[in-house]
């Protein structure tokens, strides 16, 4: 309803407190086209994370306040054996999603969340050349997440242009699906590899796309080793939303090989 900004653009000019008006969406509406007041200096954005480990098993997550204190000392998590772990990964961390009782009707939920959004959210942004390609690409997604962003390479394969490959990935990500992962490098390092990673939004997103269980995981080394650094990626955003200093993720890898999947930098601003 792109007549709403204006109007509660009105209403917080004549009243400033904070608080009043809560809007929600499975897409940035700010990046709609029909929206033309963007409400800026009025609103706050907030990005609500599928749930946490710690939502889930109903604590308080001490892992980052470790990781940046002057001493570290981790706190003892959940104590899960290699099953639990997969399933966890499997099941991914949609509210909607893990309240179905069974793999089957999860699996189910995800097909229809991926066909829904994109069909309605994706349409509206308005941009893709190529909506029919966009289930497919979403798929290839899922099969390279934790892997480096290759442009060309899809582009050929989906026969869209490098740009616009890279718009209708733009999309994928302002919904939420897609994750790039920006690299870590000092400008003046030219021996560094500058290409973002590609991560799904959430693993369970992912396991359904990929046609994956529990099972299947643990019989398959390399795709547990995708899905298991997207798992990780994933946590550590959702608990960076409660850490009181803003805190940037990247990765890092040299041309020779050597890497770090994730790079935490705190900000002290």
């Amino acid at each position: 309803v792109p007549a709403l900004f204006p109007a509660i653009k009105l209403l917080v000019d004549r009243d400033r407190r904070p608080g009043r008006f809560v809007l929600t969406g499975s897409a940035n509406v700010l990046l709609l086209p029909q929206i033309s007041e963007s409400l800026a200096g009025r609103m706050e954005v907030m990005t609500l994370w599928p749930f946490s480990a710690g939502e889930l098993a109903g604590q308080t997550e001490g892992f980052l306040p470790a990781l940046f204190s002057a001493e570290p000392g981790f706190p003892k998590g959940e104590a899960l054996d290699r099953t639990a772990y997969l399933q966890k990964i499997v099941a991914g961390g949609y509210p909607e999603a893990l309240s179905r009782k069974t793999a089957r009707r999860r699996d189910a939920w995800y097909g229809a969340y991926i066909t829904t959004i994109l069909q309605r959210d994706v349409r509206d942004l308005g941009r893709a050349k190529a909506l029919d390609a966009m289930p497919r690409l979403l798929e290839v997604a899922a099969d390279q997440t934790a892997q480096l962003l290759n442009i060309s390479e899809l582009a050929t394969s989906f026969a869209l242009g490098r740009a616009a490959l890279r718009e209708h990935l733009r999309m994928l990500e302002q919904v939420f699906l897609v994750d790039l992962l920006p690299p870590w490098h000092a400008l003046e390092h030219q021996r560094l590899v500058k290409t973002p990673k590609l991560h799904l939004g959430d693993t369970g997103l992912a396991a359904a796309l990929l046609r994956l269980d529990a099972t299947a995981l643990h019989s398959n080394r390399a795709r547990l080793g995708q899905l298991l650094e997207t798992f990780a990626l994933q946590a550590l955003r959702r608990q960076a939303t409660a850490f009181p200093q803003p805190i940037t993720f990247s990765h890092f890898r040299q041309r020779d090989g050597q890497e770090v999947d994730i790079v935490l930098e705190q900000s002290h601003t």
